[in-house]
């Protein structure tokens, strides 16, 4: 019990960094081009709490987390926060601009699985100590967790971000087509998820990743 307790305890901070600010990001970049929703509902923020949703950032992480544990596997660890405000009719041009109020979730995911290999390899460079553990493993973590969260919102799916991309790069009336996915995107991810389908898909995009800081950070 005490290792499941250190396991939550390791995971909790990249995880809801993780979540939280890949929607502080969304509504940030927004603001940018223009749709203030996002700042007048206080959600810029860099504080977690103004973004916890307790099901998708807490309860559905912690049940994988112990799922995973007490099988003595792996799991794909993933959660979501209350989604960030976007009224895409207020950006200056709404088309165009959803492309880069989307990306900006997941390319924060991407910048934060830079900065954990850093804190990664920096602790590979000091002289063992007490926190070399957990802070590796904390990094592992922060690594793995946003390669999933990225690779799993820039796939073409609406609400995604990926279905959002594809909206605004799709010819008008295609893209008007595509968008009305989005009522079933969640009950369609759910069913690649349990399928088995949706890991299938994912994994080989996270795995290029890891090879990828791998590399740039020289961790082998």
């Amino acid at each position: 019990m005490s290792a499941l307790i250190q396991t939550i305890a390791i995971s909790a901070l990249p995880v809801i960094l993780a979540i939280t600010l890949h929607e502080a990001a969304h509504g940030y970049v927004a603001r940018h081009f223009g749709d203030p929703t996002a700042w007048q509902a206080g959600r810029i923020s860099l504080n977690p709490l103004r973004h916890i949703d307790p099901v998708g950032t807490l309860l559905v992480p912690g049940l994988i987390l112990v799922t995973s544990y007490l099988a003595a596997g792996s799991a794909m660890l993933f959660g979501w926060a209350k989604p960030v405000p976007v009224n895409f009719s207020r950006l200056r041009n709404p088309k165009r601009d959803m492309l880069w109020v989307a990306a900006a979730g997941p390319a924060i995911n991407l910048l934060m699985a830079f900065g954990w290999a850093a804190i990664f390899k920096l602790v590979w460079l000091m002289p063992p100590n007490l926190y070399s553990v957990p802070l590796s493993k904390m990094s592992q973590i922060g690594i793995s967790v946003n390669l999933v969260l990225m690779v799993l919102n820039l796939l073409p799916l609406p609400p995604l971000d990926g279905g959002r991309i594809a909206v605004s790069l799709l010819p008008h009336a295609l893209a008007v087509k595509f968008a009305q996915l989005e009522r079933w995107g969640f009950p369609i991810l759910l069913l690649l998820m349990f399928s088995g389908i949706l890991g299938a898909i994912m994994w080989p995009f996270v795995a290029l990743f890891q090879n990828l800081i791998i590399i740039l950070f020289q961790l082998n």
